[in-house]
């Protein structure tokens, strides 16, 4: 690699770390006719279900940018060094990098130069040439311009695997205090031509085998917290409203980094707490795996997650009433609501119930977060620990990591018997 290549690598994939939508859940690209390399689920800079470890080429083709948002490192008024890739430098990298098991798949993103579909078809040209030239059928992930026409946005979806366009605040009211020049509806139309042609295509996909795929692995979009001042409420209820108006993927919550001293961003000396970006992604979880509505866990009476436990916790303390549960009784969807069981143990213990009541033997094997759950159930068992306690205390012991005094307690109390 020369030096002016190396150059243009650290400025520029420097420049993309700040775009965490890059999961690959969900591609089934496969191999064919001799090409090279094949796309496999969760290819991304974390780790796979298996527990493999693997990693994307994350670059910009440029960071030369024609708008000026105040959250954004390479906003035009930002006084940093700029580089650009050409077409066939990023392909040429993203094959080197691949013979040399460096990377399973390429992401994709740039500052906006000239206009959306100047840059839009740069960015198809990349997948486009990797794809037919190269037979390259490893994971591409496009970061989709605002305001790029629907003719590239569809020649787009035939090459990448997934593709993503940045909402970047949580509301309109931000986006217009921090970036002026940008309009929502400029991202919201992508969006809605992308979700339109992914079900078409699946659709013609059933019908005829021989269809083109597009877009496999879906889209995604991306929020920046805390740079506005949006409660998690206004922050999560967009979520859903883009989850159900758009059938997302995923929504990423990318927590604000100071980059400049520009009065409209709030005075963060390290940014916004990774502890909220966490809670922001469990509500997230919550929402599209364990059947909660977003109202029951973010309303007007409690705009904010709670930063000291998970919002699961939190939603089960403010509903102590629908509490215990009969672990050997209720129905999956209510044991997948107590804090401590995943959907994965859920779906065991309404398994394993079926031969012999359980008790909590039977639950610690399965592998329950007994530390939590115990508050909130009762099984085949005599120790019933919710019995008389407020929330404020089952979450004081839950905190504080031990409940050994309760336990002693209650075990004294049940030997009166």
């Amino acid at each position: 690699m020369s030096d002016r290549i190396l150059e243009k690598v650290q400025i520029l994939a420097d420049a993309a770390k700040y775009d965490v939508s890059c999961s690959s859940s969900g591609s089934k690209r496969q191999n064919h006719n001799k090409g090279l390399g094949n796309a496999s689920d969760g290819i991304c800079h974390t780790y796979t279900e298996d527990g493999r470890c693997v990693s994307l080429l994350k670059i910009l083709l440029t960071n030369f940018c024609i708008y000026d948002c105040a959250y954004c490192v390479t906003r035009k008024s930002n006084d940093i060094k700029r580089a650009a890739f050409t077409v066939q430098e990023v392909v040429d990298l993203t094959i080197n990098f691949y013979r040399r098991n460096y990377i399973e798949g390429l992401f994709l993103s740039s500052g906006i130069f000239k206009n959306a579909d100047y840059t839009m078809e740069r960015l198809v040209s990349v997948a486009k040439k990797l794809r037919l030239e190269h037979k390259f059928n490893g994971y591409i992930h496009l970061k989709s311009i605002p305001g790029a026409s629907d003719e590239l946005m569809h020649e787009a979806g035939l090459y990448a695997d997934r593709l993503s366009v940045n909402i970047e605040m949580p509301t309109e009211k931000g986006l217009k205090l921090l970036a002026p020049d940008k309009d929502r509806k400029d991202m919201i139309q992508p969006m809605n031509y992308l979700k339109e042609a992914i079900i078409l295509h699946t659709d013609e996909k059933r019908l005829l085998k021989t269809s083109p795929i597009f877009a496999p692995a879906g889209q995604t979009t991306q929020m920046i917290i805390g740079a506005t001042q949006e409660t998690d409420k206004e922050i999560m209820y967009a979520a859903d409203r883009f989850y159900k108006g758009f059938n997302l993927k995923r929504v990423y919550y990318s927590g604000y980094v100071p980059i400049s001293n520009d009065k409209r961003l709030p005075g963060l000396d390290t940014g916004v707490p990774m502890v909220r970006e966490n809670r922001l992604y469990q509500t997230d979880w919550l929402m599209r795996f364990y059947g909660f509505k977003v109202q029951e866990i973010l309303n007007d009476f409690n705009p904010h997650l709670d930063l000291d436990i998970d919002p699961k916790l939190s939603w089960a303390l403010r509903n102590l009433s629908l509490f215990p549960l009969d672990i050997n009784k209720a129905d999956l969807q209510l044991i997948l609501r107590v804090p401590g069981i995943g959907v994965q143990s859920a779906q065991k213990i309404v398994a394993a119930r079926k031969f012999h009541k359980l008790n909590w033997d039977h639950l610690t094997k399965i592998g329950i977060a007994l530390n939590k759950a115990k508050y909130f159930i009762v099984c085949n068992s005599r120790e019933i620990f919710q019995k008389d306690f407020s929330a404020t205390k089952i979450k004081q012991f839950i905190l504080s990591g031990s409940s050994s005094k309760y336990i002693k307690h209650n075990t004294e109390q049940l030997a009166l018997f």
